[in-house]
């Protein structure tokens, strides 16, 4: 049990700390010139349904069984990995 809620509390803070990072990324997005601004806002959406993605299955995770969740694990970090490795390409870009 107790593995199973370090876990969902540790994909949890990694979920929060990218909306946070993107939050940040909004706002430096209103200080754009417009057409940066425009393409800024598009792949921040795309990151946006990434993030809800991985929320998703941060409740799916939570939803699972004590017999099942360890079967989620994979799919729970390659969601994880998928919207860091966006979040972070999208960083290198702007």
């Amino acid at each position: 049990m107790a593995n199973r809620e370090v876990y969902i509390a540790k994909f949890k803070a990694q979920i929060d700390e990218l909306n946070a990072q993107m939050s940040q990324a909004k706002a430096k997005a209103l200080e754009a010139k417009d057409d940066i601004r425009e393409k800024y806002n598009e792949e921040l959406e795309k990151l946006g349904a990434q993030a809800k993605q991985a929320s998703a299955k941060l409740d799916e995770l939570k939803a699972a069984g004590e017999d099942h969740w360890e079967a989620l694990i994979d799919e729970v970090e390659k969601v994880g990995d998928t919207l860091k490795n966006s979040f972070k390409n999208f960083m290198s870009r702007f």
